[in-house]
């Protein structure tokens, strides 16, 4: 099982770190030991000071597949639920200045804290989805899938070109404005159209 991540997949986000607009989409990997499962507290690490949340919707992939079409990709997954992108953005800068890679700074244990699934059939249009994230009981992101730049099909037909999907393989699609830093005691919810799936505590 693999962590697929793409990045920039919202303008106002990529507005908000400076970064140019991307023309195709834009992905990193991190590895299995980064999920956070079951609600289970976050670990705050001793080697970053400037950890941020990302919150995006996630695809679980169902079945194998290479150089999928676009207009077959829907076919690829059947369950949509919603995690974090946890960033150490301190060691990202760093790597980034020196031109160094950076999956030091997002692949790390517990990098990707995950909530429950539902399938995507519970949802009137997945390209229309609401979801956010609340910090302390207040909403700190506020998004919906129809602002992506990649939607879910051209993501999965972009990824396929160059890595083999597999079953149980998640897809982190992009997160909206509004991420910041996360800390000690912070309480984080992630909702998708008013549900909430997933339930992290910062320790």
């Amino acid at each position: 099982m693999k962590i697929i991540c793409i990045g920039r997949n919202y303008i106002e986000h990529a507005k908000e770190l400076s970064n140019p607009i991307p023309k195709k989409p834009m992905f990193f990997m991190k590895p299995e030991t980064a999920l956070l499962q079951k609600n289970m507290p976050f670990f705050y690490p001793e080697f970053s000071e400037n950890i941020h949340y990302e919150t995006e919707i996630v695809l679980k992939i169902k079945k194998i597949g290479k150089h999928i079409q676009e207009k077959f990709a829907h076919t690829y997954y059947d369950e949509i639920g919603i995690g974090i992108d946890l960033t150490a953005r301190d060691i990202q800068d760093q790597c980034k200045s020196k031109g160094h890679p950076w999956e030091i700074a997002k692949a790390f244990d517990g990098s990707a804290p995950l909530g429950k699934f539902i399938n995507k059939r519970k949802f009137e249009d997945i390209n229309n989805l609401n979801f956010s994230l609340r910090v302390n009981g207040e909403i700190r992101q506020d998004g919906n899938t129809k602002d992506m730049i990649f939607s879910f099909d051209k993501i999965i037909a972009y990824v396929s070109q160059f890595v083999t999907l597999k079953i149980g393989d998640l897809i982190f699609t992009g997160t909206p404005e509004g991420v910041g830093p996360i800390k000690l005691d912070d309480h984080f919810e992630a909702y998708i159209e008013g549900k909430k799936l997933l339930d992290l505590k910062i320790k």
